[in-house]
């Protein structure tokens, strides 16, 4: 049965989640920082300019976008292993919408990449500062629910 394949290989599971998680936080944490300095730091058009976007490519394309698949596939793989979650508790579902939260972090700022490929930078590099922040609270709600199980 597929839960007994789950349970034998449980901490395979969790043990590639927790990479796919930190190597998603990294990107999730470092582009917006990249977007500040884009924003404030080059003129579209420039050599500078390039290579910024050269950056955020290669960071959410080769890191971020996989990490993310990832995190979700063994997140998954997780929750359908028997025992592990506690549907009568609070903590899968504060989890569940700090996730789903991060993914919309994700896709928002990807949406943001396509702004400075056409030359147009929309949002001030204080926006990014405070999209920067945001991975971080939901990382914090992530933790503790998962830990402390309230």
């Amino acid at each position: 049965m597929i839960g007994d394949w789950l349970a034998n290989i449980y901490l395979w599971t969790k043990s590639l989640h927790v990479i796919s998680i930190l190597a998603w936080m990294a990107g999730l944490f470092y582009l917006p920082r990249l977007y500040v300095h884009h924003t404030e730091q080059t003129v579209p058009g420039t050599e500078m300019d390039t290579v910024f976007q050269m950056m955020e490519r290669k960071l959410l394309k080769l890191i971020m976008n996989p990490a993310m698949i990832a995190s979700w596939v063994f997140g998954l793989m997780l929750v359908f292993t028997p025992g592990i979650v506690d549907w009568t508790s609070l903590w899968p579902y504060t989890k569940g919408a700090a996730v789903l939260a991060m993914t919309w972090v994700h896709m928002w700022l990807a949406s943001h990449r396509h702004d400075f490929v056409n030359g147009d930078f929309k949002l001030s590099g204080r926006t990014y500062r405070w999209m920067n922040e945001l991975p971080t609270v939901l990382m914090i709600i992530i933790v503790f629910s998962v830990i402390l199980r309230f």
